[in-house]
């Protein structure tokens, strides 16, 4: 765990130069608007260990799958958000030295992410080796606003010299994706327009063939003051830029301002790309960085205003949820019903930027609750316009009858995951994509989505979990066998119990479903069973009968469910007794060793526990959280998070704070040593969750919101704010009481410790903070 951030509720403040770090750092203080983002890697030139990422929401490319023994159904390729150009690059040089911090002597550094109004701010001073010194100040941000827009206003200043300096703001789409699986690269040049002052590249992916246009456009100031100059034009492959010669004397200050632009194919039209990259450029220019920046500021705080989450008392915890919210709302903001969730956002390469299970089980809730309603409904028309695809990578595996297997990775719905245990076995994400339907109209209200889309999603998700179990005949049961849990560290297992009990909890939710669209869509409900070939008798028939006869793997002595068949098996020591230097065991044990071991790399029956809480009193959630918690590493940026919801409703206070600050700070404090990597994006709607559903209590029930609340020891006040159904409510909570405001002019009904209440529009109501949520 490393803790060289500076804790600081608003900023994420680096304020020495860790070049150990950096890669860590430029992850950290990524910055996006949901179409495009970047890396927060420097402007000038960096020979030290350094990410350079750009991206461009939705290009991608399908690099041809790298497996040393193929298996019939792996997919062809392994789907790659591309790291796109480099337009932030700004060379400098000095006489004839090159400015460099890793071959410079840094004399102060100070780098810091503004989360309250989404900028990126650096500063230092460095010594080149001739012994002269320079201050450089550079802030950038990617409008939220112009979301095709960047724009960095970077300042030179001469301390102690009189020279000739030469700044080269440049483009570079010579780029290769640190995770390409052949080391190629992934762009061909097809246009370039460079002239001084300004200039612009299109590029063409291979084989999907997206193009990119990528614009610059700068001026330049001496000590504040718009200054003319003359530029010399480089043009090679893929590359351009403009050599500005200046002078500059002891103490002035040379700014240049630099507007950057990128478009894509996915929306607007090829042919017209350049001039579309002009234009946004050309109005972003004129109207200038301080413009820009302030309607972009004001467009966060308008963020906030809705998502912000507020700590009182624990300045380490409050920077956590803000940095988890910040990297949440500028990774996605459901404007574009094609685009998802990366695991990594604009932050890194891993995982390939593409759409997993996390969406569903992780990030759903948090946009539900602070966003538009129609935000969270293009989460799920995302997958309903995958559909088809996914009854397809089904039919590539065996399955038939319209039978859907929702892709574990994917850009387009086609499956690009090939590990096999993943691919083929780790089959509950087609639960967490049914749950999310339910989550989504239980929160809304939103009935109508179920006609037809929610529906059609469940039928096929349903026909898959009637076809992949068998009967047992052995046991007289349905099993489930050949699969992998959430918890990766056990492959190919038997009856693991989340798989098997979120594909009853499908059927029957299904079969609810069927008994809505008779009652208040008949008509068309007939239209979509002629439509999908669906014979309700017989195959209603079948589910009933594996919900009432699936088998779930019980332990009668411990009256636990287990995890699977073989878990007993297992020596069953306990986390703590894993020697501290051997931990990640990711990353020193080897790959059998882990699978025949007991430890756990996230909640897997206790993501059961979870998601069906109400199933369960508290003893038997407390039950199993007691048997399965210390056999968990956490090993998993998913893990923590479903932890602190568990041990807050059982009342562990200490595990709940301990689980809660390990997700707020999974990245910040590099928990599992992979932060380098990119930021765990969607882990951070699960940090949401820790927080609103863990320590704010707060669930929905027979249709009305319920909290209750408690107070972790250590903070002495926290709030925060939902949106649930078009009524805005704050929540306050202090070590007395707890009020609840209704910030919208209808009542609402809701409930507070079991209890009910009414609040008036524009009324609050306050009651005491209970201590334990149990006493009544």
């Amino acid at each position: 765990m490393k803790e060289y951030i500076i804790h600081n509720e608003w900023k994420i403040i680096e304020d020495q130069f860790h070049p150990e770090y950096n890669k860590i750092t430029e992850s950290l203080m990524s910055l996006g608007n949901g179409r495009i983002g970047h890396r927060a890697n420097f402007e000038e030139k960096f020979s030290g260990e350094t990410l350079p990422g750009n991206y461009v929401a939705g290009v991608y490319y399908p690099d041809k799958t790298r497996v040393g023994w193929w298996k019939n159904g792996y997919p062809e390729y392994f789907a790659k958000v591309l790291n796109a150009a480099n337009w932030i690059g700004i060379d400098v040089k000095i006489g004839n030295e090159t400015l460099d911090l890793f071959t410079a002597k840094v004399l102060d550094f100070k780098r810091e992410l503004n989360m309250q109004e989404g900028n990126l701010y650096r500063e230092f001073i460095a010594e080149l080796p001739s012994g002269k010194q320079v201050k450089v100040v550079s802030c950038r941000f990617l409008s939220i606003v112009e979301t095709e827009i960047g724009a960095i206003r970077y300042t030179v200043t001469a301390l102690n010299f009189s020279d000739k300096l030469t700044l080269t703001p440049y483009l570079d789409f010579d780029i290769r994706n640190e995770d390409s699986n052949y080391d190629e690269k992934f762009w061909d040049e097809v246009e370039v327009n460079v002239k001084p002052g300004e200039g612009y590249i299109t590029a063409e992916v291979r084989k999907t063939l997206f193009h990119v246009c990528t614009g610059m456009k700068f001026n330049l100031l001496r000590n504040g003051k718009a200054i003319t100059y003359s530029a010399d034009v480089e043009n090679r492959t893929k590359f351009i830029s403009n050599i500005i010669p200046l002078s500059i004397e002891k103490g002035e200050s040379i700014t240049i301002e630099k507007f950057g632009v990128n478009v894509s194919s996915e929306n607007f039209p090829k042919e017209k790309l350049m001039t579309t990259a002009v234009k946004h450029l050309n109005a972003a220019f004129d109207k200038g960085f301080d413009q820009l920046m302030l309607e972009h500021s004001q467009a966060w705080l308008e963020k906030w205003k809705t998502s912000d989450v507020k700590i009182e008392g624990d300045v380490a915890a409050q920077q956590g949820i803000r940095f988890n919210i910040f990297q949440l709302q500028q990774t996605y903001t459901g404007e574009d019903q094609r685009l998802n969730i990366g695991p990594k956002g604009f932050t890194g390469e891993k995982y390939g930027g593409s759409t997993y299970w996390d969406t569903e089980a992780f990030c759903l809730p948090f946009y539900l609750a602070t966003a538009p309603v129609q935000v969270a409904r293009n989460l799920l028309i995302y997958r309903h316009k995958q559909l088809q695809k996914a009854i397809d990578n089904g039919a590539i595996l065996g399955f038939k009858n319209g039978a859907a297997l929702y892709p574990m990775v994917t850009m387009n719905g086609e499956e690009c995951h090939n590990e096999w245990e993943i691919t083929f076995e780790e089959i509950h994400r087609n639960g967490a994509i049914a749950f999310a339907i339910f989550d989504y109209v239980r929160y809304t209200n939103d009935w109508e989505y179920l006609a037809p889309y929610g529906f059609e999603v469940l039928l096929a998700i349903s026909r898959f979990w009637a076809q992949r179990v068998n009967w047992s005949a052995e046991r007289q049961k349905f099993v489930m066998l050949g699969v992998t849990g959430p918890n990766e560290y056990e492959n190919n297992v038997n009856n693991n119990y989340h798989t098997n009990r979120i594909a009853q909890w499908t059927l029957g939710y299904t079969l609810e479903v069927i008994e809505y669209l008779k009652e208040k869509h008949l008509a068309q409900y007939h239209g979509l069973a002629e439509k999908w070939g669906f014979n309700e008798h017989a195959e209603t028939a079948n589910w009933r009968d594996i919900i009432e006869k699936i088998y779930l793997p019980f332990d009668a002595k411990r009256n636990i469910f287990l995890q699977q068949d073989g878990f007993l098996d297992k020596d069953l020591k306990k986390v703590a007794e894993i020697p501290a230097a051997e931990r990640p065991i990711n990353q020193h044990w080897s790959w059998d060793r882990i699978l025949r071991s007991p430890y756990i790399k996230q909640a897997d029956t206790l993501q059961s526990m979870f998601l069906f809480e109400d199933n369960f009193d508290k003893e038997t959630i407390k039950r199993h959280f007691d048997f399965y918690e210390p056999l968990t590493v956490h090993e998993s940026s998913l893990s923590p998070c479903i932890h602190t919801i568990l041990a807050s409703t059982i009342g562990y206070e200490e595990k709940a704070y301990e689980m809660y600050l390990r997700t707020a700070r999974l990245d910040l404090d590099d928990y599992n040593n992979d932060t380098s990597d990119g930021c765990h994006i969607t882990s951070m709607g699960g940090t949401w969750m820790a927080f609103v559903k863990g320590f704010g209590g707060m669930r929905v029930r027979n249709g009305k919101v319920s909290f209750a609340p408690l107070m972790p020891g250590k903070w002495t006040a926290y709030s925060f704010r939902i949106n649930f159904r078009n009524t805005v409510l704050e929540i306050n909570v202090n070590k007395n009481t707890v009020s609840i405001g209704n910030l919208s002019d209808q009542e609402l009904k809701l409930t507070i410790y079991d209890q009910e209440y009414f609040i008036g529009g524009n009324k609050k109501t306050e009651v005491q903070l209970k201590l334990d949520r149990n006493e009544h």
